[in-house]
């Protein structure tokens, strides 16, 4: 079992393959496969957020313990363009570029832990922890 893995975003192929590799780690730590799914599915957000909006960015996959047993930490980097309003980004059907909005806050809302930081002109960063 490894510690963690770094997911490279730099293209579709990466933002295609990091659920798949998301998916094998969580089942790898011993995550069930419906919790794996939902550790896959932000990856997959994630990713296309990357993409979409700062063209590179890096996922990296850790496990963590904590007071709620074995999880998964989900951290998500980029130095694009940064988010302009944060708060309203996870807000429901919000969109800066016509999309259904529902990415973020369905990140948020698989995943037992949230946090987003973003600056904007330099990046954002967002981390998520699954707990097992």
């Amino acid at each position: 079992m490894s510690a963690k893995r770094r997911l490279t975003i730099r293209g579709e192929t990466d933002a295609g393959r990091a659920p798949l590799e998301a998916t094998r780690y969580a089942m790898e730590i011993g995550f069930a496969e419906t919790p794996s799914r939902m550790v896959a599915t932000a990856v997959s957000e994630l990713a296309r957020n990357i993409l979409k909006y700062a063209q590179s960015g890096e996922i990296e996959l850790r496990t963590v313990e904590g007071s709620r047993g074995l999880g998964i930490e989900i951290e998500a980097v980029d130095y694009g363009p940064g988010i302009e309003d944060p708060e309203a980004a996870m807000r429901d059907h919000y969109s800066s570029s016509g999309t259904l909005g529902l990415g973020l806050p369905g990140v948020k809302r698989m995943m037992d832990e949230f946090s987003l930081e973003s600056t904007p002109g330099e990046g954002t960063r967002v981390r998520a922890i699954k707990w097992m």
